[in-house]
């Protein structure tokens, strides 16, 4: 697909942050975009703010009824799929020892099963088309802290998810990649660091280039580069790409020798303050998960 012009492209949690940017950054090269997510009002604004030949549709990607509508609502309106990004997902708060089973689970159904959903209901329209899909995983998936459990497993399951469809599609012609951004400045990320002091200050000791931060504007435009491209993996920054190489470091007992002072010093005082927000999730996800 070295051209998006006038190819659809459905984008799951496409409302805020990197699904929204994305959408803009696809729509100004041309592409027709189908916009899914929770929140109709902002779907509804961004369609508006896209211009004519656009599509948005309410879905929630833990509800496969809900997901296959939309795709196939999406396919109608716009007369096929040709791309798929599956990005929707959300980051709970806190440690394993003190995480509401709860709030794991739905991390789990979001960010993973939602992936899942998103792909089984898109396929056969991707088969039609020889189209593509990019699973939205993260840097997490390949470099685990402590803190980011639930967020970390359903990221890992989410990339490897990527590359078993990957072997059972390509054969049909089907691309299928995964997308591991680091930091990116969206109301996720910028959310948590509101909630908890220590996150920001974790965040800054870790190595290069874990600690890298990256605008949402560039998330967007490296991963529409990986769609128009077909990217087995993209990575946010490019600098990420050395981490996946070396993706048995960060779980290394050197590096765990060396973050020992600071995890246990930090982590304490996360806990402490999730316990005293009282909630799961940041505020915004807490709201849209009930």
């Amino acid at each position: 697909m070295p051209n998006v012009s006038g190819k659809v492209v459905l984008i799951t949690g496409a409302a805020r942050g990197i699904g929204a940017q994305t959408a803009r950054e696809l729509a100004g090269r041309g592409a027709r975009v189908a916009l899914t997510g929770l929140e109709p009002e902002v779907l509804r604004e961004l369609a508006a703010e896209l211009g004519e030949g656009h599509f948005w549709a309410e879905a929630d990607v833990t509800d496969p009824e809900s997901v296959q509508r939309a795709v196939d609502a999406a396919a109608e309106a716009l007369g096929g799929i040709d791309a798929v990004v599956a990005n929707a997902g959300v980051a709970p708060l806190g440690t394993v020892r003190q995480h509401d089973p709860q709030s794991f689970v739905k991390t789990v159904d979001v960010n993973l099963n939602g992936v899942f959903h998103t792909l089984r209901a898109s396929l056969p329209h991707l088969v039609e088309r020889r189209g593509y899909a990019l699973v939205v995983s993260s840097l997490s998936a390949f470099a685990p802290i402590g803190g980011m459990a639930a967020y970390t497993a359903s990221k890992a399951g989410a990339e490897a998810l990527a590359s078993a469809v990957q072997s059972e599609v390509r054969h049909l012609g089907v691309g299928v990649g995964s997308a591991h951004p680091s930091w990116i400045d969206t109301d996720l990320v910028r959310d948590v660091s509101k909630d908890l002091g220590t996150f920001q200050e974790m965040r800054k000791r870790l190595p290069w280039p874990m600690r890298a931060t990256t605008s949402v504007q560039e998330c967007g435009k490296a991963i529409a580069d990986g769609v128009q491209h077909r990217s087995r993996r993209v990575y946010v920054p490019r600098s990420i790409k050395l981490v996946h190489w070396l993706r048995n470091l960060p779980t290394s007992r050197l590096v765990e020798r060396l973050m020992a002072p600071t995890t246990a010093r930090f982590i304490p005082r996360a806990e402490r303050e999730v316990a005293a927000l009282g909630r799961s999730f940041s505020e915004r996800n807490d709201k849209l998960q009930k």
